[in-house]
């Protein structure tokens, strides 16, 4: 039953990264606590694998609609793999190992707080413009030093929470740089592929330092159990990405984001309210 139970949470987190251009730790990280209890720094480690399968999958669907917006890119992601190293080692620090993890997991709790609220302003906004607007491609900030400001701030949530960060690239890259949504959110999954794979590195290589177990895997040492979790996630989450990626250009945005909403609020009560 865990094993469906795994490959499940990857399906959905899949799905939901890449239809919204997320990395899908916003659904794996909440659905493990639920499914697990709290093991924070674990579920990171692991979600950072999948984040880069996500991102990479549902790249493939954005590069095929050429959406992507590359003179962004080249900047904010070498900025971002340095966010990103600087991430894992505060998730690391004394202020959240060990005993701490839960005040980890709370903060990751109050993130997904932020996620809910973004997502009902998007979904209010739009209900309430009459008609749309479509910002085109002229309007593009190409400013070095903000992209690289946005790639350094995605970089170190990504790092501190486990999360692929898209919640915060895409509405950043909408509202600094004025880039259009999809390409926004494109340039996001692109971001989360290409740093992902270096924190899934550093966060397993350190897990050992936080005293890891896990009931379905108890006799392996922190690592093997954060890959072999990773290993039943991915295929199914590579699946929903490439699935999610395509349908975002079909299914209402409303109520993708609806659905979203409830599920993050769910979430967030959740972690928010773990036990020391």
């Amino acid at each position: 039953m865990d094993y469906i139970t795994l490959s499940a949470i990857g399906l959905t987190m899949g799905f939901f990264g890449g239809l919204l251009g997320i990395g899908g730790s916003a659904i794996m990280i909440p659905a493990m606590v639920f499914s697990f209890g709290e093991n924070q720094h674990l579920y990171q480690a692991s979600a950072m694998i999948c984040n880069f399968v996500v991102g990479a999958s549902s790249t493939l669907a954005h590069r095929k609609a050429r959406a992507l917006h590359k003179p962004v890119l080249k900047v904010m992601v070498p900025t971002a793999l340095i966010g990103i190293l600087v991430g894992v080692t505060w998730s690391n620090s004394a202020m959240f190992s060990k005993g701490n993890s839960p005040l980890l997991a709370r903060t990751f709790g109050v993130f997904l707080v932020y996620v809910a609220f973004y997502n009902a302003h998007k979904v209010i906004c739009s209900l309430k413009r009459k008609k749309k607007v479509l910002r085109t491609d002229q309007e593009i900030r190409n400013t070095p030093w903000l992209s690289g400001v946005i790639g350094l701030g995605t970089g170190l949530a990504a790092g501190l929470l486990g999360i692929g960060a898209g919640t915060i690239a895409t509405p950043i890259q909408q509202l600094v740089l004025k880039m259009p949504m999809r390409r926004a959110m494109s340039n996001s999954a692109v971001t989360i592929m290409s740093i992902a794979w270096l924190g899934a590195l550093y966060k397993n290589a350190t897990l050992g330092q936080h005293g890891i177990s896990f009931e379905m895997f108890a006799q392996d040492n922190p690592v093997w159990i954060s890959l072999k979790i990773a290993a039943i996630v991915a295929p199914t989450a590579f699946l929903g990405g490439f699935l999610g990626g395509h349908m975002m250009h079909k299914l209402p945005k409303n109520v993708v984001r609806g659905v979203f909403i409830v599920i993050v609020v769910l979430a967030a009560i959740r972690l928010l309210t773990v036990k020391s």
